[in-house]
């Protein structure tokens, strides 16, 4: 599976993983200038959530959380930002999660959550 794919299908799942839990998918793969969100949901409590998720293989060194370094935060900041200007929906409460999905050997898949993984 090509690596567009594999993150396409990660993001799927953890879409329907959030909306299994009461959240509201606002957008997905939403791109400006300074990057990508892969996800903007709205917590059952109407926190803004920015979803970072990262798919690892089976045998993957490292957790998936690990290659959400300090320059892709900032990244991240700065394109929820202007998500937030563009969406003009008052300033919500907002948190950054990142959603963590491991693929077993077998091809089988799950999603650890991470509320709140940074400011």
């Amino acid at each position: 599976m090509r690596k567009k794919e594999s993150g396409d299908q990660g993001e799927a799942l953890a879409a329907r993983y959030l909306e299994e839990r009461g959240y509201e998918i606002l957008d997905r793969q939403w791109r400006c200038r300074y990057g990508e969100l892969d996800l903007a949901a709205r917590s059952p409590e109407g926190i803004l959530c920015f979803v970072e998720v990262k798919r690892r293989g089976a045998g993957s060194i490292g957790l998936p959380r690990e290659f959400v370094d300090e320059r892709k935060r900032a990244r991240l900041r700065r394109t929820a930002a202007l998500y937030l200007a563009a969406w003009g929906g008052g300033e919500p409460p907002v948190r950054f999660d990142v959603a963590e999905v491991y693929e077993d050997s077998r091809g089988g898949l799950r999603v650890e959550y991470l509320e709140n993984a940074f400011e």
